[in-house]
């Protein structure tokens, strides 16, 4: 099928290039590049990345635009921009959420489910409507969440699910309404989101797991801010794995106490 793509984060990358495989890919409508790093130099965001390496084209305006070019569907996977309805009447949009909605609708689906303790989350491809992640849902599958995964492998699980739930709904979207039962809102991470409560063990290593690989939680360790990457639970206690000091590399928990003493 000859279908576009939106997105931007790395999961809407990953899910490109899972497409790509199987359909023609007629172009990628992403965000502008943006500062990056400590450096904050421009660089493109992920899902760009992707599409230069699969020769598809890329449009990056700083609003939502859509060329004249006739596609059969526009997937939209972790775009981050509002799409006008006047676009969502020229084609099919079906958007990928990492969650099972009508949980956790909004910008940090995967993070959310990690940090309230879900045992389990998945995907939902659903027609991407004007009101917030609500529009009618086409397919959904669910998978738990291990005590071993992080953000980065709930996403990871995500774009497979999602690629092969597209195969389906590509070829024959059928639509049941998504109910308001159950609804719940999965806020952007913010600043205080991002501190441990070490007094919280359980809380805390949610909160690791839930911003790794991709943001990071903060703490102060023996007098010193650090991010904190990794960790685990021992006997009801949260002990770090791998740290990164201010300024300084990201390093074991061990190395970092050699450092202090």
């Amino acid at each position: 099928m000859r279908i576009a793509v939106a997105a931007t984060a790395p999961i809407g990358a990953d899910v490109l290039e899972r497409l790509a495989a199987k359909h023609d890919v007629a172009f990628l409508l992403t965000r502008p590049d943006a500062p990056r790093g400590r450096g904050r130099l421009l660089a493109p965001p992920p899902a760009k990345e992707a599409a230069t390496r699969l020769g598809v084209p890329v449009l990056q305006p700083e609003r939502p635009e859509l060329p004249d070019e006739l596609v059969d569907a526009v997937v939209v996977c972790a775009y981050g921009l509002y799409i006008p309805p006047r676009f969502l009447e020229r084609a099919l949009w079906l958007n990928v959420h990492p969650s099972l909605l009508p949980r956790w609708r909004g910008a940090a689906p995967v993070e959310r489910a990690i940090m309230a303790g879900d045992e389990e989350t998945g995907v939902t491809i659903h027609r991407t409507a004007e009101a917030l992640d609500a529009g009618p849902i086409a397919a959904q599958e669910s998978f738990p969440i291990r005590p071993e995964d992080d953000a980065g492998a709930i996403f990871a699980r995500s774009a497979e699910v999602a690629a092969r739930l597209l195969d389906g709904v590509l070829v024959a979207p059928m639509f049941v309404d998504q109910p308001e039962e159950g609804a719940t809102y999965a806020e952007k991470i913010a600043p205080a989101d991002r501190e441990l409560d070490l007094a919280q063990p359980v809380d805390a290593w949610r909160r690791v797991r839930a911003l790794s690989p991709h943001i990071g939680a903060r703490a102060t360790l023996h007098g010193r801010r650090v991010t904190v990457w990794r960790a685990r639970l021992e006997d009801g206690l949260f002990v770090p794995e791998e740290v990164q000091p201010e300024g300084r590399r990201r390093m074991s928990y061990d190395e970092f106490l050699r450092g202090v003493r």
